[in-house]
């Protein structure tokens, strides 16, 4: 995470004051999410209906803005490209089925469809916008034939997909914009579509100290948070420190069932 400092809130009125003095020119956007902030919160009182208005809002000026706070073209493929060699190097295979929350636009996922044996890459997300934007990413780099799953999801309770189905599960920038529950939620039953000896990554801003949040949309909580919660699900948790060394302001997760690793130790 480089210079990112873990233990400030970033939102105590102090720092919004410090920040805005030293980047005055930042000033008219946040004041513009804090206004969409407050008028949807109104309208939704529902996360995932309040985020998927977000989502809508930013897809409309374009689909990179809403899987990243606007990057340009060249910056949305080097985000992509960096989860895909990432996850390559630490177990993903051709014949692994992925689960993919938050696929959005496709940023990551056209690397792992394009990886993946046919039909083997399964991306949910909340807004149909950002869905169809995937679709036009998939006829962009011709990956028809890879017959990928792109399906709406209202929830994290994953209860139309099977059980025991997918080798790998994994959640770029989803919890990072997810208060507790919503995490918890996806905890609870992410184990039940795990396959015996998969593995679930996930992305998250750590704070070292006071856990808080800004606005509605951006959340940070201590890894132990995170390791205790999912240890009540009956996973276990490893924080992917060499994630860390690389140019991303997020920390990384990986979740493991524990009767998986009591196989490992006891044959």
């Amino acid at each position: 995470m480089g210079a990112t400092d873990t233990r400030r809130n970033r939102g105590t009125l102090a720092h919004r004051a410090r920040y805005a003095l030293g980047h005055p020119r930042r000033v008219p956007a946040h004041a513009r999410r804090a206004l969409r902030d407050a008028w949807l919160r109104l309208r939704h009182r529902d996360h995932i209906a309040y985020y998927r208005a977000v989502m809508a809002s930013d897809a409309a000026r374009s689909a990179e803005a809403a899987v990243g706070h606007n990057p340009s073209r060249e910056q949305w493929a080097r985000i992509g490209r960096m989860q895909f060699d990432y996850l390559l190097r630490h177990g993903l295979r051709p014949h692994h089925r992925m689960l993919e929350i938050g696929c959005g636009n496709l940023r990551a996922g056209r690397l792992f469809i394009d990886h993946l044996e046919p039909g083997h890459y399964y991306g949910i997300d909340i807004s149909p916008h950002i869905l169809i934007a995937a679709q036009d990413t998939l006829v962009r780099e011709g990956l028809q034939a890879k017959l990928p799953h792109l399906t709406l999801a209202n929830d994290l309770t994953f209860a139309f997909l099977p059980d025991g189905h997918f080798d790998v599960v994994h959640a770029h920038s989803v919890f990072s914009h997810s208060p507790l529950h919503v995490i918890e939620e996806c905890f609870a039953h992410v184990g039940r579509v795990l396959a015996p000896g998969g593995f679930f990554d996930f992305t998250f801003d750590r704070t070292e100290g006071e856990e808080h949040q800004v606005l509605h949309e951006d959340f940070y909580y201590r890894t132990e948070t995170l390791a205790e919660l999912a240890a009540r699900y009956g996973l276990a948790a490893e924080l992917m420190k060499d994630w860390e060394e690389l140019p991303h302001r997020q920390s990384k997760m990986r979740l493991t069932a524990v009767s998986d690793q009591a196989r490992t130790v006891c044959p």
